[in-house]
């Protein structure tokens, strides 16, 4: 199964950038490859959280839409997650948010998934695995300038 990972240095603290990723809601707002995110069920203290997802592919000029359960470990910094249904056969990973000093976090990302559709070729799915790849890197990236 492809692991796609990425990292980041963001200036903020790891309770601001837990906030701000913690809002999946406001995901739209500032990250261009996710159209919407709608929230089916929150846990009364907000650690499990259900949502569907619609993602663009631009490179395809297609949709991807999952709906997804997070699980939030705040002491831990992380935010396990994974699909329960939609078009991925599998898409699960987890985000880390790691304190480097009071005013600085790092933000660790890896998703494994696996996508079959039939027909493909390996051209096809290395210009999937690019396009997860730079996903992650374009969360990362959001969350470094929503946190500025």
């Amino acid at each position: 199964m492809p692991r796609v990972e990425s990292s980041a240095i963001i200036p903020a603290s790891r309770d601001k950038v837990l906030a701000v990723a913690q809002n999946n809601e406001a995901f739209p707002e500032f990250m261009e490859d996710v159209s919407s995110v709608s929230v089916l069920e929150r846990s009364d203290d907000g650690l499990r959280v259900v949502s569907d997802w619609v993602g663009i592919v631009p490179k395809f000029g297609a949709k991807v839409k999952w709906t997804e359960e997070d699980i939030w470990d705040l002491d831990a910094g992380t935010c396990t997650f994974r699909q329960l249904k939609g078009d991925y056969d599998q898409f699960e990973g987890v985000w880390t948010f790691t304190a480097v000093d009071e005013n600085t976090t790092r933000f660790d990302c890896q998703i494994d998934y696996k996508l079959e559709i039939p027909l493909v070729g390996p051209l096809i799915k290395a210009i999937i695995l690019k396009t997860m790849q730079n996903n992650v890197d374009a969360t990362a990236k959001a969350l470094a300038e929503r946190c500025a």
